[in-house]
């Protein structure tokens, strides 16, 4: 019995013995398998293109980078959302409002639009009878002319061959008085006055040449013929406006429509006539909604005695809204658009209690003072930016996200075009960057470099404003050498060196355009796509002074077009003196 106590003994040591030694490893190769489990679901994405989701790590498929564990990586964020940090926002300034509906302070709706000829006050001094012009007695467009003042005299076979049938009817009128009056209806078909016919009955001699005489008062605004030319009847000779009275005609979005009505009184500025006043009345709302456009024209006839008003000049209304259904609008800050061209794009805050943006296109409407109403994309309560948008957008930019220029993301777009590649090298070493939301730090030597060709840049823009385009072209020939000398070595960090390589091709591709060009249309052209990488250059590396972006709605045919001044006043380099002072400041970069 002793003996098989002794056993059990044995076995009950040797079991606790087990459990001691075997028990914890089995706990702990449970949760070694619970880790790989956990491994095992681990999604991994990239830091610079979020809509990456790949179920093990790897290189991202749009740009290189090594992926990183999606938790980390994600931030809870949607693929559109970015995120900026605190210093970022207060570096930046950035601001934002939350949109309301309500009535408009002032309730004044401002309208753009261009002075055209009355057209009911126009017309078209014909011949009304062939020849050749041996005398044209308008020498340009633009001269004015009074009604019965000589045009130009004309010499005319028909009217030659007409004279002599009088002169022969007029021997025979007792005894052919049917013949005789046809003849003289004739000539009274083609304009000749009683006065004259009579003058050729009674002196029996025939007129080589025949006066034409203007039927109304008027300017010239378009001559069609020149000395020594044959026409036929009928054809026009000269367009004469008369130009009292123009009118101003302006687009008005099919939303609003209901809130004018004609004989409303509207206020009519200019920019060549700054601190005056213009005071007309709605004279016609047009019934053909423009289907591109989505407006319809609302004319104001304006007296124009004075001259002040020249077609073509782009005015400005100022009109008060009559009561309507609508009068609830939802409106936002005109510092909060950005505008591409083609698309309004502000940007959300998606979040009341983060720093999380993102970008929303937005379909406006009329401006009303320093407003502008939102027709599609957005709702009473959403938060926007309404100062520092362009560092916002900067920011989309750098993290691949929707942003200004690339409406689809997963790229960085640096121009109007480019796109922003980056090597297998740079991207694994992005982690240990700044992050990208900020300026980047670059030396003060790269940035003395860049300011230099700012400079060039900012002598361009003067060019431009003056008209002149040689001095244009060489400003731009300035620009291309000087940018050849900025010194990449200097860009100690790969990131930005990266971005700096993107950049520097599309400001190099621009400005060499504009000094190869004489035309200053096609040098302005180039120019808004100069500006647009510019502006990314500054926003990104800095040039030590403030700079101010400038926007002007009604550059590039009334897409928008932005430009960089070094002062707060604004002085349009896309139009000239036709618009000196149209446009606003839409960013300050410091």
């Amino acid at each position: 019995m002793k003996k098989y106590i002794i056993y059990f003994g044995i076995l009950v040591v040797g079991l606790l013995l087990g459990w001691l030694l075997f028990g914890g490893s089995s706990k702990e190769e449970i949760d070694h398998n619970h880790d790989k489990v956990a491994e095992t679901n681990q999604m991994w994405t990239c830091s610079m293109h979020p809509q990456i989701m790949q179920p093990e790590p790897g290189d991202c498929p749009i740009c290189g980078m090594d992926l990183i564990p999606a938790e980390s990586g994600s931030n809870g964020l949607l693929a559109d959302q970015f995120k900026l940090t605190e210093n970022a926002m207060a570096l930046a300034n950035i601001q934002t409002t939350v949109v309301g509906k309500g009535n408009i302070d002032g309730n004044t709706i401002k309208l753009s639009g261009k002075i055209a000829e009355n057209e009911e006050e126009n017309a078209v001094q014909v011949s009304y009878f062939s020849g050749r012009i041996e005398q044209l007695n308008v020498s340009f467009t633009g001269e004015e002319v009074r009604k019965g003042q000589l045009l130009a005299t004309i010499y005319s076979p028909e009217l030659y061959a007409a004279q002599q049938e009088l002169i022969i009817a007029s021997s025979l009128k007792e005894s052919q008085p049917a013949l005789y009056k046809a003849v003289r209806n004739k000539l009274k078909l083609w304009k000749l006055s009683e006065s004259q016919i009579n003058q050729i009955e009674e002196t029996q001699k025939v007129k080589e040449n025949f006066p034409v005489y203007a039927t109304v008062s008027g300017t010239v605004t378009e001559k069609l013929i020149e000395q020594g030319d044959y026409i036929k009847q009928g054809q026009p000779l000269l367009k004469i406006a008369n130009l009292n009275t123009v009118w101003a005609n302006f687009d008005v979005y099919e939303n609003q429509i209901d809130v004018f009505k004609k004989g409303q009184e509207v206020l009519v500025t200019t920019n060549a006539y700054t601190n005056k006043e213009f005071k007309g009345k709605v004279d016609f709302i047009g019934p053909i909604l423009n289907t591109k456009t989505r407006t319809v024209t609302l004319r104001v006839v304006l007296n124009n005695k004075n001259d002040v008003f020249k077609p073509g000049m782009f005015v400005t209304a100022n009109i008060e809204r009559v009561s309507s259904s609508n009068d609830g609008v939802l409106t936002i800050p005109a510092s909060a658009v950005l505008w591409t061209g083609e698309r309004s794009v502000v940007y959300l805050k998606t979040n009341p209690d983060q720093t999380v943006f993102e970008m929303r296109e937005v379909v406006l409407g009329n401006q009303i003072g320093n407003k502008y109403e939102v027709l599609e994309g957005l709702f009473v309560g959403n938060e926007i930016v309404t100062n520092g948008t362009f560092t916002v957008d900067a920011a989309a930019q750098l993290q691949g996200k929707k942003s200004m220029m690339n409406k689809d993301g997963g790229k960085v777009m640096t121009g109007h075009e480019g796109h922003l590649g980056m090597d297998n090298n740079a991207s694994k070493k992005e982690s240990d960057h700044t992050n990208m939301n900020e300026r980047l730090t670059v030396s003060e030597k790269f940035q003395e470099q860049l300011k230099v060709v700012y400079n060039d840049y900012i002598n361009l823009k003067d060019a431009l404003v003056k008209e002149d385009s040689k001095n244009t072209s060489a400003n731009a020939t300035s620009l291309v050498n000087n940018l050849g000398k900025v010194d990449m070595k200097l860009l100690s960090d790969n990131n930005a060196h990266t971005h700096w390589m993107s950049l520097v091709k599309e400001i190099k591709s621009s400005a060499t355009a504009i000094s190869k060009t004489s035309d200053i249309k096609e040098q302005r052209d180039h120019f808004k796509h100069l500006s647009l990488n510019l502006i990314n250059a500054v926003q990104l590396f800095g040039v030590k002074e403030k700079v101010y972006v400038e926007f002007c709605p009604m550059g590039d045919n009334n897409k928008g077009a932005y430009w960089l001044s070094k002062e707060e006043k604004v002085i349009n380099p896309y139009f000239g003196e036709a618009m000196l002072t149209c446009g606003e400041v839409k960013q300050v970069i410091e």
